[in-house]
């Protein structure tokens, strides 16, 4: 090996070292930013307000006692049921935006959903240069 060949090499291992670093930086901010995730999203008719953290898990519930003047249980479920799914989709969407710089959409979503199959096949892809890279 060359001289030159060897101090690339090195430099080119440096320029790595520096990227990893920073993007390790990077990922403990967005990871911060991802905690602190909170998302309302009131009901269609504006008596049911639900508030979700990052997984989607429901942290504040609020019901106008105006919906008492129509008792029907069933349907109050389903109305809460239906906000806070939104909630979560929302939720899910501000997480996968926090984290666009470092992680695709598609691999990030698929994190997030538990979808371990397409999370490993995308990182196959990726190792094997078939696209998927950012």
């Amino acid at each position: 090996m060359e001289g030159g060949d060897a101090a690339g090499l090195q430099a080119y291992a440096e320029e790595l070292r520096a990227r990893f670093m920073r993007l390790q930086g990077d990922a403990l901010a967005l990871h911060e930013r991802a905690r602190a995730v909170r998302v309302t999203e009131k009901s269609r008719d504006g008596l049911v307000s639900a508030t979700v953290g990052v997984r989607g898990d429901l942290v504040r519930l609020d019901i106008d006692p105006r919906v008492f003047r129509r008792p029907d249980a069933r349907s109050l479920a389903d109305v809460i049921v239906e906000t806070v799914r939104r909630a979560s989709v929302r939720a899910v969407d501000e997480v996968v935006e926090i984290f666009a710089p470092l992680v695709p959409a598609e691999q990030m979503r698929a994190h997030l959903d538990g979808d371990l199959e397409t999370v490993l096949a995308q990182l196959a892809g990726q190792m094997l240069g078939e696209g998927g890279q950012r």
